[in-house]
């Protein structure tokens, strides 16, 4: 099985009990998992790794400040990230024009490093009547195929 580096932004809380429940969902699949409720790019393992981002967007499509470094420090490195497999949650709401814009941006950026998209993002849309803990683990369960 693999092994799971689960990266969160959030600022709220709400997020982290998102990527919490996908990790249940990646253990109980039989994966290891890594919980990173403050990335730090260096401490992160790289190599034939997954990574499973979940992120809510804060501002105008800005990271969450938690993961803002994480995100610079991705940005600016010359890694190998090739050996990567990933998955991006969203966690937005729909009312605004940068709906789950953080989600996007890094899921882009993850592409341009080398690493591979293992499903386009999921987005949450938190101004619905949701369970988001729920649609995540329900996610990780349809796609653990990919996996």
């Amino acid at each position: 099985m693999s092994s799971f580096q689960i990266i969160v932004g959030s600022m709220l809380g709400g997020t982290e009990y998102v990527a919490e429940a996908c990790e249940e969902t990646l253990q109980a699949l039989g994966h290891e998992t890594q919980l990173h409720l403050q990335p730090e790019f260096a401490q992160i393992a790289k190599k034939n790794q997954s990574w499973l981002i979940c992120t809510s967007t804060h501002g105008a499509g800005d990271y969450p400040d938690n993961i803002d470094q994480f995100v610079s420090d991705l940005r600016s490195s010359n890694e190998d990230l090739s050996t990567i497999k990933f998955l991006t949650i969203g966690v937005g709401d729909s009312s605004y024009d940068t709906f789950c814009q953080a989600a996007i941006n890094i899921e882009k950026l993850l592409i341009s490093k080398g690493c591979t998209c293992i499903k386009t993002t999921k987005t949450l849309d938190m101004s619905q009547d949701i369970d988001p803990e729920d649609l995540g683990q329900q996610w990780i369960e349809e796609n653990s195929d990919l996996l």
